[in-house]
């Protein structure tokens, strides 16, 4: 009897052991004085969403919140439009605390250090800030530096650009930080933090811990240096969610990465989005796109559920780089979305380009334009409300640099040519109207295609005609493009040079211009 009642307590011990459950309890309030300690005249902010990274609720009327948390969560807050963020030193927004007893599992890169004991209270401070519905956010897809030779370029060629730029909120960059090796993570952030704005990150596939056994772990250094891979804020009348979206090692083979999301990450979203008021507008930020341009690269299913989510939602935007290309994708009731205005996804052309090849210009920075022939650059999104316009700016160009309008040199007089005027708008998609004319004659429309931009076919075949080696490094194949329009060139003119007019009227009403020639002999 006495064995008996040993085992049952024993039993008993273990069962509590395996259900019991640390809480995570603290304060979200108004740091009144950005010490970033709750004082006793600091008062908590009622109905701020808190998550464990799928759980989410809101704080009570005093600014308080329970939440379960198991060894490797992150506890974040889930800022409130009308409040600012603290910010580091590196202005990299301080939201969360990551819980660590143990430290993160060994890797090859180093994750985060023990954390010990849970804080008796966990506490997120928020400074109420004049928060405008109407606002600028910067955006990034992959720096994707391998070397820091590579961070350089970055800096050079892009931060340099923005350093000090007024009027924008925040920034974002789409994932790929780096290369594959993860400790060029802080000389990413040493680049990044010269814009001088608060700058928001998201995992990509080359951001990983590769020696990770499961999909949960893969994160571990990107925590450690810029927080959970999944996370959530308000601005104005916009919520951001935030989420890593690559599936490593691939479910289906163990080899490899999927796009896709697991289980929690869709709880976290579809928890969100309950808290979340249906005329806002949602902005979905992750790195592979959800379109499938080439094979399988994301998980159908998830596709399916995340727009289950989003369907009470009239206004949604998604973000995503990795491609290295920019397109503009809508997708419609026949792709799973389930409301009657069309959901864009704006695959974000890179910091990066062509990873960094190509040509070097006078400062000695690869041209590095991408495969569809769109230069290298970021994206301006101007948020009015629960509305958007998009604005893409090349870098180490002009902003009214919008298209390149390739025309052959000359042509004989005369003579039919198949020869034609290529116009590569880099914003555009197969719904815009393209135009041209020459010689002040009478506008007409320019042929939607899907070809390879021969601009950029030249430049790449100059390496392979060169008699001796170029500096720099050859750039990839041309691809088709996705924003590329044709014209006939007419031949019956006199003879002498001809000047080409071209007009882009994008999806926002907003025209773009540019010129060309070419002489008839």
């Amino acid at each position: 009897m006495i064995n008996t009642l040993k085992l049952t307590l024993l039993a008993g011990l273990l069962t509590a052991g395996l259900t019991a459950q640390e809480q995570a309890k603290g304060y979200v309030f108004e740091d009144l004085n950005a010490n970033g300690k709750k004082e006793r005249k600091e008062k908590g902010i009622p109905n701020v969403a808190v998550t464990n990274g799928e759980a989410v609720v809101l704080t009570d009327a005093k600014g308080r919140y329970t939440l379960p948390v198991a060894d490797g969560d992150a506890i974040s807050v889930i800022k409130p439009a009308g409040y600012a963020l603290p910010v580091d030193a590196n202005n990299l927004p301080q939201f969360y605390y990551s819980y660590r007893p143990q430290g993160s599992p060994q890797s090859d890169f180093k994750g985060i250090a023990p954390t010990g004991k849970l804080p008796r209270s966990l506490d997120f401070a928020l400074t109420a800030t004049d928060e405008q519905q109407s606002f600028t956010a910067l955006i990034f897809g992959d720096p994707q530096p391998y070397t820091q030779q590579e961070v350089d370029y970055f800096a050079q060629g892009v931060v340099a650009e923005v350093e000090g730029i007024q009027d924008v909120v925040f920034g974002l960059s789409l994932g790929d930080l780096v290369g594959n090796d993860l400790d060029l993570f802080n000389p990413y952030i040493d680049a990044i933090k010269r814009v001088g704005i608060p700058w928001f990150n998201l995992m990509g596939n080359h951001d990983m811990n590769f020696d990770a056994e499961q999909d949960a772990l893969s994160d571990e250094t990107y925590e450690a240096h810029f927080g959970p891979a999944n996370y959530a804020f308000n601005y104005g009348k916009v919520h951001v969610i935030v989420l890593d979206d690559i599936l490593y090692p691939d479910p289906r083979d163990g080899k490899g990465y999927w796009g896709g999301f697991r289980e929690d990450q869709l709880r976290f979203v579809e928890n969100d989005l309950k808290h979340v008021a249906k005329d806002q507008l949602i902005l979905l930020a992750f790195h592979i796109p959800l379109s499938e341009p080439e094979g399988d690269p994301f998980r159908d299913a998830d596709r399916e559920r995340l727009f289950k989510a989003l369907a009470p939602f009239e206004n949604t935007l998604s973000l995503s780089a990795h491609t290295h290309i920019q397109r503009q994708d809508f997708f419609t009731k026949e792709d799973g979305w389930l409301r009657e205005k069309p959901h864009h996804e704006y695959n974000v052309g890179t910091t990066s380009g062509d990873w960094y090849s190509g040509k070097l210009n006078a400062a000695g920075i690869p041209v590095s334009t991408m495969r569809d022939g769109t230069p290298k650059g970021y994206a301006f999104i101007h948020f009015e409300g629960n509305q958007y316009t998009v604005d893409y700016k090349v870098a180490g160009k002009p902003e009214d640099f919008q298209m390149e309008i390739f025309a052959p040199k000359v042509v004989a007089q005369g003579r039919n040519t198949k020869a034609g005027i290529y116009t590569n708008f880099f914003m555009g998609s197969a719904t815009d109207t393209v135009e041209y004319r020459v010689d002040q004659g009478e506008w007409k429309p320019m042929q939607y295609v899907e070809e390879q931009d021969p601009a950029y076919e030249l430049s790449v075949y100059e390496w392979d005609t060169a008699e001796q080696l170029m500096p720099g490094r050859r750039s990839s194949n041309p691809i088709k493009s996705t924003h590329l329009w044709r014209g006939s060139v007419p031949a019956k003119l006199e003879k002498g040079t001809h000047t080409v007019e071209v007009r882009a009227t994008d999806r926002y009403g907003k025209i773009h211009t540019g010129t060309t020639s070419y002489r008839l002999e």
